[in-house]
């Protein structure tokens, strides 16, 4: 009797070690999430959108923009993607659009293009001819005095008295007077310089913008949402053209919806 209990627990002992162990799924990395400001501001434009998806558990990376033209500033950003272990979501604001749109082409690892109150050209287009193809930017009288360049090119600033109502008309005071201060001039040839095969052709896209964007009109802007057959477009009333500032939460959203879609 002893015998057969020993054969049985030998064999149960046996059964049970040729059972393979069911290893645990692994977990889904989060993409990193690289943000790409536009003309009139730097990667610190960001900072509200930045902290929440960091709390959220997502790499960033806020990348310096030339702002010099938009091949060269999309090789610039194209760099840094390709640093990057894993999948990545590119983020544009105002010109930074065209710049992802540029960029995007040939990473593999970019999952999706996320578009905050930004230009997404068609091959040919500039930045120049879309914000005037419908009424409502006035941008050009709001320009100071361009900064001329050795090369023969032009700087262009915001005129710090009119940044605020131009720019960043639903911030405070104070903080858009700051944001006139440290203000990243566009050269003159980025905003005319013809943009070749967009990205968002073949990559899923999102837009945010709002109403009340002095810059790029909202009209231009739904357009270029709608061509791009945007997955999903947030329009939010009375923002300005920095809606990353004034609505971070809403923008953070959008970013995380882009990530985790299939």
């Amino acid at each position: 009797m002893k015998a057969i209990k020993h054969i049985a627990l030998a064999l149960s002992v046996l059964g049970s070690a040729a059972v393979p162990a069911i290893a645990a799924p692994a977990a889904q990395v989060k993409p990193t999430v690289i943000l790409v400001h536009g003309a009139f501001a730097d990667a610190t434009s960001w900072n509200g959108v930045a902290a929440k998806l960091r709390a959220d558990g997502y790499k960033v990376i806020g990348a310096a923009n030339p702002l010099r033209s938009v091949k060269g500033d999309a090789v610039s950003v194209a760099n840094i993607v390709k640093s990057v272990d894993g999948p990545v979501v590119l983020v544009g604001h105002s010109y930074g659009g065209a710049v992802i749109s540029a960029a995007a082409q040939g990473q593999a690892n970019v999952r999706s293009l996320v578009y905050v109150a930004a230009f997404a050209p068609d091959q040919g287009e500039t930045a120049l001819e879309l914000s005037g193809r419908y009424p409502g930017s006035t941008l050009g009288s709001a320009l100071a005095k361009p900064v001329l360049l050795a090369d023969g090119g032009k700087d262009f600033y915001i005129d710090q008295d009119k940044f605020h109502q131009q720019f960043a008309a639903d911030l405070p005071q104070a903080q858009a007077d700051l944001m006139a201060v440290a203000q990243r001039p566009i050269a003159e040839a980025a905003l005319t310089e013809a943009a070749g095969v967009p990205a968002w052709k073949q990559l899923p896209s999102y837009f945010i913008y709002g109403t009340g964007d002095k810059n790029i009109p909202a009209a231009a802007l739904g357009f270029m949402a709608e061509r791009a057959k945007s997955r999903k477009t947030v329009e939010i009333p009375g923002a300005s053209h920095v809606v990353m500032s004034s609505h971070p939460a809403a923008v953070a959203r959008l970013i995380e919806e882009a990530a985790s879609a299939e």
